[in-house]
């Protein structure tokens, strides 16, 4: 009987073996594209790359004998940047050790030290022997003499010990160097790999190929790094100029006479512009303080305890009544409200200026990247270096010290208004302006109610950064409770510390509770 075979039988081996080809097909294409990243090599990488990608688990089948006899200078020669910085730093630190198992001088300064102690003993034995001449008690003077004899001895001890731990230290250096050139051995072709991946998919950006000015700049770091660092650490005589800059005194001193006198000159000329701008500070101040002060307790009080009902809800109310009654309870009810004063008079400031120019900065990326170094500058400079020039140009008090809070806490609501302006979506711009709204309309009508969110976000940031600044202001004559807790630092009070410490805390709370909760409800609704 004559089976006659199916369609089915038929198409099955020319579909494998059309599957077969295709897969041939695309390992040839594969290893064309890794014959392109490594430029040389290429047969070696493509099994690499193909045995590390077939691998599910463990450690990959590979050895890389080239990055495991030249170590750090492979990774430089193929722009694996990171395993060469990783390893150049630990190879330092196993041929630190085997210069000092090699020709370091272990135990130098205890010898050093066992020599100093027994010439003073020497020199005690002497005023015992004249003191015995003179016929006077000599032994305080021979006590010293052995008490210094003995330690002498102790240290020749310290430093023969030392000495004999050469050859240990010898043989942990190599040992932890044929460790790190076998790691490199085994993972370079994995971290390759990694690196192959990458550039597939942004070829532009990632480094690839064997480049000679890599080799070039990876050897140069290599003989300016490590020699010195390991004559460093195994020489103890060392010239000074390896651990001190020969930096010049005299330029230091004519770059602050120079500094000092274009920071006068600036204050003489301006000083108009200056009192301007002191005088509205302290307008701001006054009105709020007068406000926050001026108004009995019991109305001041009770307005927060309801504002925060209203903004956050009952809890928050509660705290906030239990928080004002701390602060009443011990006196510091007058200076916590010239706290907030100052907090609010520089947040109004700040959401003034700040939110205008995040719209801006939100809208022309051209000023946002001009400004964004003097964002970064305002942010990162350490409050104590510009309270030097707000002395200098605005003199002290409240409101140099306000100006001061301006300027770290500012940066906060500029980026976040931004970050919100940038954020609205194109097309309900494009949809909004099709419907025939004008820029001012778009601004006040799409923009801004979409981005409030993240302005209402920096607010909060700047309130609370400029309430982190009370302490700081006081340094320069500010008030409220950051005077207190300067005074108990002067003294060393702990218990008014402590107590002004948690006042300050409590306002803080209240504000962030109050805020949040504001931000919570709105967006509720």
């Amino acid at each position: 009987m004559n089976v006659q075979p199916s369609q089915t039988d038929v198409q099955a081996p020319a579909a494998k073996a059309s599957s077969v080809k295709d897969i041939e097909v695309d390992r040839n294409e594969l290893d064309r594209s890794i014959a392109d990243f490594v430029d040389r090599n290429p047969d070696y990488y493509a099994n690499a790359f193909h045995t590390i990608h077939d691998t599910t688990a463990g450690i990959p089948r590979t050895f890389n004998w080239a990055a495991a006899l030249f170590g750090p200078f492979w990774s430089a020669a193929r722009g694996v940047w990171g395993f060469f910085w990783a390893f150049l730093i630990l190879e330092i630190i196993a041929w630190v050790q085997i210069g000092r198992g090699t020709w370091g001088e272990l135990g130098a300064d205890a010898m050093a030290q066992a020599e100093r102690q027994a010439a003073r003993a020497e020199e005690f034995l002497l005023q015992a022997q004249a003191a015995r001449d003179a016929g006077e008690d000599p032994s305080r003077f021979e006590t010293l003499a052995s008490n210094l004899t003995r330690a002498a001895e102790r240290s020749r001890e310290t430093a023969e010990a030392a000495a004999a731990d050469a050859f240990m230290i010898l043989l942990s250096g190599l040992a932890l160097l044929v460790v790190l050139r076998l790691v490199q051995g085994i993972w370079s072709n994995v971290v390759y790999e990694k690196q192959y991946s990458r550039w597939r998919v942004a070829p532009g950006a990632v480094p690839s190929g064997f480049r000679t000015p890599n080799i070039v700049f990876g050897v140069a770091l290599g003989l300016v790094i490590m020699p010195l660092t390991v004559y460093r650490f195994t020489i103890e005589n060392i010239p000074d100029w390896l651990t001190a800059f020969p930096a010049d005194p005299d330029h230091y001193g004519a770059t602050a006479r120079w500094l000092e006198a274009v920071i006068d000159d600036a204050a003489r000329s301006g000083a108009g512009a200056f009192d301007g701008i002191v005088l509205v500070v302290r307008q701001i101040l006054d009105t709020i303080s007068l406000a926050l002060i001026g108004t009995p307790w019991p109305v001041i009080m009770a307005v927060i305890c309801v504002f925060a009902w209203r903004a956050a809800g009952p809890r928050v109310a509660i705290f906030t009544a239990a928080a004002l009654a701390y602060i009443a309870l011990l006196g510091y009810w007058e200076i916590a409200m010239e706290t907030v004063a100052l907090v609010g008079a520089a947040v109004v400031l700040c959401v003034v200026i700040g939110i205008p120019l995040g719209i801006w900065f939100g809208k022309s990326q051209r000023a946002y990247r001009f400004a964004e170094p003097v964002l970064d500058l305002m942010q990162t400079l350490p409050a104590f270096v510009y309270l030097i020039p707000i002395i200098a140009f605005f003199g002290t008090g409240n409101p140099p010290g306000i100006l001061a809070t301006i300027i770290f806490g500012m940066p906060p609501v500029i980026r976040l208004t931004a970050l919100g302006m940038r954020g609205v979506p194109e097309s309900i711009k494009e949809a909004a302006t099709a419907f025939g709204a004008s820029r001012w309309q778009l601004l006040k009508d799409v923009e801004l109610p979409l981005a409030l969110p993240s302005i209402m976000t920096g607010v909060n940031q700047t309130i609370l950064m400029c309430l982190s600044m009370v302490v700081i202001i006081s340094l320069i004559g500010g008030g409220g409770l950051g005077k207190v807790i300067l005074e108990a630092l002067q003294f060393a009070a702990k218990g008014p510390g402590l107590l002004g410490g948690f006042a300050i805390l409590f306002v803080a709370m209240v504000i962030d509770r109050i805020v949040q909760g504001a931000f919570r409800r709105a967006d509720h609704r």
